[in-house]
């Protein structure tokens, strides 16, 4: 089994203001994004359940241009708050190092050009 790692070259979190966490996941390549965004693994289901919040909530954007996905969610307390475990989001993300993933798919043969 392979790991976000193995198909991002930068996952994060991180407080986009003190209601909310954003997550970025910055592939490899096209072919990595394309099989991580095929996996249908980073849903709104899976960080609801992570994150205890309600699905309608999440908010999961693709960029294809960017061979990006950043994930949006309200944050379980309120920065600051005396519950808050973490003052800036950043080792939210650290759940989900542990996915399990099928493998990366091998790169096929590059793309003809037009003058071959």
């Amino acid at each position: 089994m392979a790991t976000l790692l193995d198909y991002c070259s930068l996952v994060r979190s991180k407080n986009a203001g003190p209601f909310t966490l954003t997550f970025d996941f910055m592939c490899h390549d096209r072919r990595t994004y394309d099989a991580l965004v095929g996996t249908g693994v980073l849903d709104a289901a899976l960080f609801s359940a992570l994150f205890g919040t309600d699905e309608d909530d999440v908010l999961v954007v693709n960029h294809p241009s960017a061979l990006a996905v950043k994930v949006s969610l309200p944050r379980p307390v309120v920065q600051g708050d005396l519950r808050d475990s973490d003052h800036y989001g950043g080792q939210q993300y650290a759940p989900l190092l542990e996915l399990e993933l099928p493998e990366v798919p091998c790169p096929g043969p590059e793309p003809r050009t037009k003058e071959e």
